[in-house]
């Protein structure tokens, strides 16, 4: 199949399209670069052993979106491109809903226009708020409690509703936890234009500076080492989660909904602990108290999407640590 990958040069848009051609799909990128660099579409190239097509846009831009399906005619979409960063979705609420529902109702439409209704959306866990409990399952009560996750639930609900109102349309939505790690290659990878607030980079970046401290806010939570815990989930196996959910879309007028993490919890000290042992990497760390809206303990669970999707994650927190570096180390990521 012919996929377009909006977001495509992004950190799980590049993992996606490798995913894809290595699956026999033929993915086409287009980004507007905002928070990706131009030559990713040159490093994915080099992965999968051939140049991909790649269209340099934005998704609020309709005449764009138009033109692009006539050039390339898509059998389905997996949509990527969002604002992501929770803390600036308080600062910027308006840019957030502008982008990320107002984009998506502009590629709906194109897509419609265009005759192509088959879509996998790049949701959140964010969406579940603050857990009533552990781990969480599809059906736990969504509360998302800022403006990104705001506008990732109304993304939701929108596919949600096309779908259901017109039989012709089908959808997957994805709620992915903690994407870490980078492509086993060291050639593509997390590498934002804007300042991080990941934690995985802020490791790398406190490991590649040894002047530089990373900060753990928190180390009080009713957890086992008293630092928050989260699901941590390699890049890698996400992407091929996409793969999964194309290739598992449900029969017209319906959405799936899936899980996407390890269904493991592995605390803030913890993942430092690996990724300095693994990297031979000393972190240099300071205390904190907890940030306001810190929430102790997050994970999934994953066997909605074993069960219907036959997909789990395979990689562990030391690929994850290993491979975030090894980004790093080959001249990327910071």
């Amino acid at each position: 199949m012919r996929i377009l990958l909006t977001g495509g040069t992004g950190y799980i848009g590049s993992h996606c399209a490798v995913a894809l051609v290595e699956a026999g799909h033929e993915p086409v990128l287009v980004d507007n670069f905002a928070n990706s660099k131009p030559d990713v579409a040159d490093r994915i190239g080099q992965i999968v052993g051939r140049e991909l097509t790649s269209e340099e846009g934005d998704i609020r831009d309709a005449a764009f979106l138009d033109a692009v399906f006539a050039k390339h005619h898509f059998d389905a979409v997996i949509h990527f491109a969002a604002l992501k960063d929770v803390i600036a979705s308080v600062d910027q609420p308006l840019e957030y809903y502008d982008v990320n529902v107002g984009g998506l109702t502009t590629l709906l439409a194109a897509m419609d226009r265009a005759d192509v209704r088959s879509i996998v959306f790049s949701s959140t866990a964010n969406i579940y708020g603050e857990p009533d409990y552990v781990p969480i399952d599809e059906q736990h009560p969504v509360s998302a409690r800022n403006p990104y996750g705001q506008s990732k639930l109304a993304g939701e609900r929108m596919i949600s509703d096309i779908v259901a109102a017109d039989p012709r349309w089908r959808g997957a939505i994805l709620r992915y936890f903690n994407p870490v790690g980078a492509h086993e290659t060291g050639l593509i990878g997390e590498d934002p234009s804007n300042r991080p607030s990941n934690l995985m980079p802020l490791v790398v970046a406190a490991a590649a500076d040894p002047e530089r401290q990373l900060s753990i806010f928190g180390t009080d939570y009713p957890t086992k080492d008293g630092t928050a815990e989260r699901d941590f989930i390699h890049v890698s196996d996400l992407a091929e989660a996409h793969v999964a959910a194309l290739d598992h879309l449900p029969e017209g007028g319906n959405v799936s909904v899936h899980n996407v993490g390890t269904g493991k919890s592995t605390s803030v000290r913890m993942l430092i602990h690996t990724f300095a042992m693994v990297n031979a990497q000393p972190v240099q760390c300071v205390e904190k108290p907890r940030r306001e809206g810190d929430i102790a303990s997050v994970w999934s669970s994953a066997d909605k999407a074993e069960a219907e999707l036959g997909w789990r994650a395979k990689r562990d927190l030391v690929e994850m640590c290993r491979d975030a570096w090894n980004f790093h180390r080959r001249g990327h990521g910071g």
